[in-house]
């Protein structure tokens, strides 16, 4: 009952608070990356959830479209902004994905959203991540974020759909904060971001 029922309802009403009490600060940081990303705040891009379907996930836009000479965008490290990097560390980039909660696209407490381009890579296993609505937080961002390895990241995934409780989404919000606050796992060793996933 609980991950069919009770979690879409308790998921509806917390985005639907979370985006009025965070209202003030969604708009803050709305204005600061319209300034520093050339009026670009916001960042779209297709991800799959539940049962494989695809929605748009929408985030805070923390890296500009600076390219090369030869048209290619430069590394993530060199494109992340100051406020962008700011917004990444305290998580705050994760905001307007309340909106996709409220939608019933994601919920708060679930596996990451990944990209579309990984979905012929999984194996069994690792796709019943897909199983469970994608969540904003998980237990894979409590136990590393992107600083495990795929295989660690996909295995904490699939424990949490065997598991999935009102009281460990509870601890795992919990976690969450902590994370947050202590800005750990955020990025991969070297990397803005974590290395592409390759089937491997």
């Amino acid at each position: 009952m609980y991950p069919n029922k009770i979690k879409p309802f308790l998921d509806f009403i917390s985005s639907i608070i979370g985006m009025i009490l965070l209202s003030p600060l969604f708009i803050l940081i709305t204005v600061l990356l319209f300034i520093s990303n050339n009026g670009k705040p916001f960042f779209f891009q297709l991800r799959p959830g539940k049962n494989g379907k695809i929605f748009k996930i929408i985030k805070f836009k923390t890296m500009n479209d600076k390219r090369d000479s030869q048209g290619e965008l430069l590394p993530d490290s060199e494109r992340l902004t100051k406020i962008g990097n700011l917004v990444r560390k305290t998580s705050l980039d994760e905001i307007p994905q309340l909106l996709n909660v409220a939608k019933g696209e994601m919920s708060i407490i679930g596996p990451r959203p990944l990209l579309t381009n990984y979905l012929h890579m999984y194996t069994n296993f690792q796709n019943r991540r897909h199983e469970v609505k994608p969540g904003i937080t998980g237990w894979a961002q409590v136990n590393g974020r992107n600083a495990i390895s795929w295989d660690k990241k996909f295995a904490h995934d699939v424990w949490y759909v065997e598991n999935i409780s009102f009281p460990l989404d509870i601890k795992i919000l919990f976690y969450s904060i902590g994370k947050v606050v202590s800005s750990q796992g955020i990025n991969a060793a070297d990397a803005a971001t974590i290395e592409p996933f390759n089937g491997k």
